[in-house]
């Protein structure tokens, strides 16, 4: 028999009837049927990366162009290249420096991570661990907050605010971090500490250990994947938050990276759209830092569910 033949496999049936057999394709025809697909599918993952990384290599391209040539211009690579956008951004704007738009923004990330962290967690707890009469009620209250609409409450928590005066202020930004405002994170928490299990309080309980020491000392080292990934998405959030600033904040000398970038453009007079896209890529440095530093504890979160076997 040729070695091009077709070949066949048995194939165990039931017991009492006749063993089938089916084609088996030679090696050469199997490596040849999953190479074209495998060509194929890369791609089309190809073409799909180019078009949703086509923006942001525009935006680091235009970064070193001079601002005429940014606006209307078709070319991706810069014809007269340099580094003149990234030394105006660091300049700052509007008599205020660049350090300062990025100490404003990293003191907002931050207190929104430890917020999110602290209040969170023990809201958390509370769900997950505690019986208290009406747990089920508040836990459908929470919940139905994530389906309200964020611009619904825009009006009543600014005149809460105002008439507080604490516009102007980054209170607003940062008092709800801290009361367990974010119902996401909340869930999140609650839905990692379901997974844990129970034996743990249990034996806690056993010791001698109240709610407090059983929290601190037992459920939050477990908790760690989950807070670390709920502290990348406050982090960013904050970072990239640019309608809460906008809406409370006032004074230039309080602004953050993204407002910061609306100071380039002007519709009155010259917009410096070379350093607004300098400014842009700066911007995002520190969050693909901060993702990158902690990407792995989000892979930690997926692959595991609370405790290693």
């Amino acid at each position: 028999m040729s070695a091009t033949q077709t070949q066949t496999r048995s194939v165990p049936t039931t017991a009492g009837e006749d063993r089938q057999t089916t084609p088996l394709l030679p090696p050469r025809t199997r490596r040849r049927r999953w190479g074209w697909k495998s060509v194929v599918f890369h791609v089309f993952a190809l073409a799909v990366l180019v078009v949703i990384l086509y923006p942001a290599v525009w935006m680091l391209m235009s970064s070193f162009k001079p601002g005429n040539e940014i606006i209307g211009s078709v070319d991706l690579i810069p014809r007269n290249g340099g580094f003149q956008n990234y030394v105006t951004a660091l300049k700052g704007i509007g008599g205020i420096s660049f350090w300062t738009f990025v100490a404003n923004s990293l003191i907002l990330a931050v207190a929104s991570v430890v917020g999110v962290v602290l209040s969170c967690s023990v809201t958390a707890y509370a769900f997950a661990r505690i019986s208290f009469p009406g747990r089920r009620l508040f836990f459908a209250c929470m919940i139905a907050t994530m389906l309200l609409p964020f611009h619904v409450v825009i009006i009543p928590q600014y005149i809460v605010f105002n008439q507080l005066g604490l516009i102007n202020t980054y209170w607003p930004l940062l008092l709800g971090k801290f009361l367990a405002a974010d119902a996401f994170f909340v869930f999140l928490m609650i839905q990692f500490m379901r997974g844990l299990p129970r034996e743990l309080d249990e034996a806690a309980r056993i010791d001698g250990a109240g709610h407090v020491r059983t929290f601190v000392s037992v459920i939050l080292p477990l908790m760690k994947p989950a807070l670390v990934t709920s502290s990348i998405f406050a982090f960013i959030w904050s970072w990239n938050d640019f309608f809460g600033p906008l809406l409370y904040l006032k004074d230039p000398g309080t602004y953050t990276m993204p407002l910061a970038l609306r100071l380039y453009v002007d519709q009155t007079s010259t917009s410096d759209y070379g350093a607004q896209m300098a400014m842009a890529i700066l911007a995002l440095l520190p969050v693909v830092v901060f993702f990158m530093a902690f990407q792995r504890y989000l892979v930690a979160g997926v692959a595991t569910q609370g405790l290693k076997g």
